[in-house]
């Protein structure tokens, strides 16, 4: 028998209303949204009752980019797909869209059938796949249309990291031209990588070792020429564009001239440039090595410009690029030489929750919280109107969300796989109470409820542009 639940007396908030309403739940799907007096017959019926009084009913998290298991630099990611995404559920997320790295001279089915080989059977919530492009050439161009058959509507490139993942214009051209013809969305990590590795190898013959230079060798010159670079590219290929984790004011100038021509260009940024800053990555003694990511993090007046992105849609998405490394025996690889220091941070557990204190810090309204972390993300990967929402037959994915809620961030209390925080010490206002995925409990009043194997991976539709 189909197990019924309803979710009483809280306020209901989406992208588009607030509003005192109860949601009924049948199953893994929404039911009903009504009014209070409407669902009074629905608590008679014997459904199983959530009390959200004094909370926020909201659609669970997307987080439309982490990194579980990545290799990078000799190492691996430390969050796998179970202990990220249960990570993710504690803190309000129910939903990722992970990243499926090629290696040069694989081909894309091959890579996508390592990543389902990874996360089937270990996630706590629902997932779906990116896939990076490192290779370009006609065999794997060949394969692209089928793996958007198959659900992986969005393809990452990249114009940093040489030898690596890099891909030169004519191949990020070609790649965009068979997104175009499919419907597919390129993605681009926008940082030139050719003329950062000059500036690397400068600092390293002068001893400029430090974490800090990590920073310095990557100018937001150089973000902002190649995000000019990669929207022109996709002009000549007629194709739509979304530029990850921007970081720096002359990024986002960019990415404004672009809308406003009307161009189909779209801009995420990172809780880690709103929230940190250059500052943290020159800490003494290596602890700035906790904040080597890249695009690297800014000085804070950067950050004034990306609060007014995210207010204007010029930035239209808040993902965490979570893609943990410990700092024993992983960031420390990079002792003596910023340049081996693994790239990433940490951060898919407390998106929600510092995005909420934006809202009490008066950087964004509280429906544009749920628009950046929840609507539009999963409208932009093709996976609403099944996240992301509160409609009737959309996945009950809910979150009860209680902001009165006080608490610190800190290495002691949270459940990502690594040995720090970057936000060690910070106390928010505002935390995920319940959350459900699919409609079962995963986690309550501070208890985790969930179970390895329960999230599922979910095709996706070609994307839903919006300007």
């Amino acid at each position: 028998m189909t197990q019924h639940t309803l979710i009483r007396g809280g306020l209901v908030l989406t992208a588009a209303e607030e509003i005192r309403a109860d949601v009924l739940i049948d199953g893994e799907r929404i039911a009903a949204v009504a009014a209070p007096d409407v669902a009074e017959g629905w608590a008679r019926g014997g459904a199983r009752i959530i009390d959200a009084s004094e909370c926020y009913v909201i659609p669970g998290g997307v987080d439309a980019h982490t990194h579980m298991e990545m290799p990078f630099g000799g190492t691996v990611a430390s969050d796998t797909f179970e202990t990220g995404t249960r990570a993710a559920a504690w803190g309000g997320t129910t939903t990722i869209v992970d990243f499926a790295v090629q290696k040069i001279g694989a081909g894309l089915r091959e890579t996508l059938d390592d990543w389902h080989a990874k996360a089937e059977g270990n996630c706590a919530i629902d997932y779906a796949f990116h896939l990076i492009l490192a290779d370009v050439n006609d065999r794997t161009l060949a394969e692209l249309p089928g793996l958007v058959d198959e659900g992986v509507s969005s393809f990452k490139l990249f114009m940093a990291y040489p030898g690596a993942l890099y891909s030169d214009d004519g191949r990020i051209l070609r790649a965009m031209q068979r997104c175009a013809s499919t419907g597919a969305l390129p993605m681009m990590h926008a940082e030139n990588g050719i003329a950062i590795d000059v500036l690397v190898q400068q600092a390293l013959a002068a001893r400029r070792t430090d974490p800090r230079f990590h920073g310095s060798t990557r100018p937001a010159l150089l973000e902002a020429e190649a995000v000019y670079r990669a929207i022109a590219l996709a002009r000549v290929a007629g194709a739509p564009l979304y530029v990850v984790h921007v970081s720096a004011q002359e990024a986002v100038e960019e990415l404004t001239r672009a809308r406003d021509l009307g161009l189909n260009v779209f801009g995420e940024t990172c809780p880690q440039y709103l929230f940190l800053s250059a500052a943290d990555l020159a800490r003494p003694d290596f602890e700035g090595a906790k904040y080597v990511c890249s695009t690297p993090l800014r000085a804070e007046e950067h950050q004034g410009a990306l609060w007014r992105g995210l207010r204007t849609n010029d930035l239209s998405v808040v993902s965490t690029d979570h893609c943990p490394f410990c700092f024993a025996g992983q960031k420390e690889l990079g002792r003596g030489d910023f340049s081996r220091i693994p790239n990433g941070l940490p951060g898919v557990e407390h998106r929600m929750d510092l995005l909420h204190q934006a809202v009490l810090d008066g950087h964004i309204g509280l429906r544009r919280w749920i628009e950046l972390a929840c609507v539009t993300p999963a409208r932009m990967f093709g996976l609403y109107p099944r996240k992301g929402a509160l409609f009737p037959g959309s996945d009950a994915d809910v979150v009860i969300y209680d902001p009165h809620a006080r608490h610190e961030l800190s290495v002691r209390t949270h459940h990502m796989n690594v040995d720090y925080s970057a936000y060690e010490g910070r106390v928010v206002t505002g935390r995920a109470r319940t959350v459900l995925s699919r409609g079962r409990v995963v986690v309550d009043d501070g208890v985790y409820t969930g179970v390895a194997g329960h999230g599922r991976y979910r095709r996706r539709d070609t994307c839903g542009y919006l300007l």
